[in-house]
């Protein structure tokens, strides 16, 4: 039995400053909806389920790709949020994942 696998991961994006409502969420070019895919607390958007980014790709990674051995199939998630900017649309893409402590 894993313990790491029953604890429950979520994950938080903090909002950029000049985010106000409305606003909507995406998460990997899909529409979220809040109270149902997350919550706000303060300027953080909480997320119950775990996000995760790549990361940076080592070199027998990035070898075994140019080579064509093999792929990159790793969870890569990305948040953006779409807001107006002094009546302008605007996106904050790709906002940094924090796992929830």
């Amino acid at each position: 039995m894993n313990v790491r696998d029953q604890v429950p991961r979520g994950t938080r994006v903090r909002l950029p400053p000049d985010v106000v409502r409305p606003f909507e969420v995406f998460v990997n070019g899909v529409a979220q909806e809040e109270g149902v895919d997350y919550r706000i607390e303060g300027r953080t958007l909480v997320f119950d389920r775990e996000l995760r980014t790549e990361g940076k790709l080592g070199m027998w990674r990035w070898l075994s790709m140019w080579v064509g051995v093999a792929g990159t199939y790793r969870q890569n998630d990305s948040v953006d949020v779409a807001y107006r900017r002094n009546g302008e649309p605007v996106v904050a893409t790709k906002l940094p994942l924090e796992p929830l402590a």
